[in-house]
């Protein structure tokens, strides 16, 4: 049997903290802290992607009204704070990730009004509001961006401008660089007579931070919307805040001879360079400058970054914590590192990762799915949908879910000439494999025509799954659901959001297929045991108790809530959490 161990201890001082690391078990020292300021250390995040969730008047495309409608289900569901994906206005090449106006809302989703009337109305349901800021590209529609085509004045490098080189007679771009979505980072301007960088679509050209200028309107930008009343930033694409000065072409990977293919350079001159987490330090301070001078719950910055974990981690801050950078990370190992198939070394391997790289002072957080990956019941099993709601439950620091995981709903069902993922239309022969459409179908209410989500006809179909996977038909007080579940999760939730002096974290592997994962917290005994296999087992689980009590079990799992158990026999894909006594 082989276990990893992550201990935390609590030594609760008057204003000190002093954290150590022994025999490789992380081990912290920490002072007590307010919940006011501390809230988001044990949140559960909801990502609300506003397209899809739900639609207020008819039109087939959510709203921010949609999204007041819908606030009695995030307080059901237990979560703490939402992050919406953009909602500012845009000409929606990138559904909303090419933004024109930083300071307003798009029409699709509503008026700052709209807007004022959430916050509003969250408060009163006890639900924090995240928004998407997306610094790194604006809209080739965007003020600035017009400004700086015409060289006016204070705008002349409010981007990545280049005069290209010229190649037996012909201009072309300055070097071998190519763009998230596949194809030459760089598109040529006929008014400016240069070429624009971007590193996603043609009409996403690339912020320059390398002036100040830039830095400041983005602060700005920050600035106006923590006076308007969110709760904090989730920071868009952070790696590629930053570009080489010198535009050197990107070297090839290893047995790579097509350097067109985006996958086939190394990109370390466009992507975790060192001005960029300088860039979100700057950022953090924003926010925190804002949460002292006005007295008020912290503010929170959580980034997103798919790269190597020995830069993730960079972006939390300075390894000893005295330059801070978000609050969190997004942590995506569950989605880059699991599939179909998974092991559970897999499980193990992946929490001790991230666990053992991250720096002991910073908080952890637990990511299974996002707008921008295949839902989890489709990537890892619908049957294991329960289990792994219950390993980031379980784990220590934030949960985050993407809508939809609470009732585990799988992949839409989306042609081509349906989608409108940009990266994945302009080429049907690929289309199955490289949309995003899929994970952003509407979201299930009920099991009527269009899923309770618009009177009108949806932007994107809905999944015929509907009728058997909604939420009305989950949320029936009794009933064995994924949703109910994911209800008690966040009851069980609480037992980590009160004081305590030892927290104690395991990952063990029992079997080829039952994984058990313990957390001590001060005297309470929390255990959950996964079986991933196709096989029942009677497995002998790790204890320090004599006897335990079931707190929450999956959907085909015979024990019931409540119950005492001495052994534990559990059915494929079957999970369980049980509670020393």
């Amino acid at each position: 049997m082989k276990s990893y161990i992550f201990i935390i201890f609590a030594f609760i001082l008057a204003v000190t903290s002093i954290s150590a690391v022994k025999n490789g078990a992380k081990c912290i020292l920490r002072d007590e802290d307010s919940p006011n300021t501390n809230w988001w250390k044990t949140a559960a995040f909801y990502q609300i992607y506003p397209r899809p969730f739900m639609d207020s008047d008819g039109d087939g495309i959510g709203d921010l009204q949609g999204i007041i409608q819908k606030l009695p289900h995030l307080q059901d569901a237990g979560v703490t704070a939402t992050w919406l994906s953009p909602i500012f206005k845009s000409p929606q090449v990138d559904q909303g990730y090419d933004i024109s106006d930083y300071r307003d809302i798009d029409p699709d989703y509503g008026t700052l009004d709209d807007l004022k009337e959430l916050l509003k109305m969250a408060k009163e349901f006890g639900i924090r509001i995240i928004l998407d800021f997306v610094p790194n590209h604006t809209s080739d529609q965007h003020g600035w961006f017009q400004k700086s085509v015409a060289k006016e004045e204070g705008y002349e490098d409010f981007y990545v401008w280049h005069d290209g080189k010229v190649v037996d007679g012909t201009r072309v771009p300055p070097n071998n660089w190519v763009s998230k979505f596949r194809e030459s980072a760089w598109t040529f301007n006929k008014k400016r007579q240069q070429y624009y960088y971007h590193q996603y679509a043609i009409q996403q050209p690339d912020l320059n931070y390398s002036n100040p200028k830039v830095v400041e309107a983005m602060k700005d930008v920050m600035r106006y919307w923590l006076d308007f009343g969110v709760d904090g930033f989730r920071v868009d694409a952070v790696p590629y805040l930053s570009e080489d000065p010198e535009f050197k072409d990107e070297p090839l990977i290893d047995g790579c001879i097509v350097t067109s293919r985006r996958n086939c350079l190394n990109h370390v001159y466009t992507k975790d360079l060192p001005p960029t987490y300088d860039i979100i330090y700057e950022f953090r301070k924003v926010v925190d400058d804002f949460t002292e001078t006005n007295k008020v719950d912290t503010r929170v910055m959580m980034t997103e970054a798919y790269t190597a974990i020995e830069k993730q981690k960079l972006y939390y801050g300075s390894a000893d914590g005295t330059v801070k950078g978000a609050h969190f990370t997004f942590n995506f190992q569950f989605i880059s590192s699991l599939s179909k198939g998974f092991t559970v070394d897999d499980i193990v391997n992946v929490t001790r990762k991230w666990l053992n790289n991250i720096p002991e002072q910073y908080t952890s957080n637990w990511v299974l799915g996002s707008h921008d990956n295949h839902r989890v019941a489709t990537r890892l099993g619908r049957e294991n949908v329960d289990g792994f709601n219950m390993l980031t439950a379980i784990l220590p620091g934030v949960m985050v879910t993407y809508n939809g995981e609470e009732i585990g709903m799988e992949n839409g069902e989306v042609t081509c000439e349906e989608g409108h993922d940009p990266r994945a239309i302009k080429d049907c022969s690929t289309f199955a494999r490289n949309s995003r459409d899929f994970e952003r179908t509407p979201f299930h209410w009920d099991g009527t025509i269009h899923a309770g989500f618009t009177t009108g006809t949806p932007w994107l179909p809905v999944s015929a799954k509907a009728k058997d996977t909604n939420l009305a038909d989950q949320n029936v007080k009794g009933v064995s659901s994924h949703y109910n579940v994911y209800k008690q999760l966040m009851e069980f939730r609480k037992n980590f959001q009160k004081s305590f002096t030892l927290d104690t974290v395991s990952t063990i592997k029992l079997t080829d297929n039952v994984v058990q994962v313990e957390r001590y917290v001060d005297k309470d005994e929390f255990i959950l045991v996964f079986n991933v296999g196709d096989l029942e087992e009677t497995v002998d689980f790790h204890r320090i108790k004599d006897s335990y009590k079931v707190l929450v079990t999956s959907v085909n799992s015979l024990y019931k809530p409540g119950g005492l158990i001495d052994e534990l026999t559990l059915k494929a894909h079957e999970s369980v959490i049980l509670q020393g006594l």
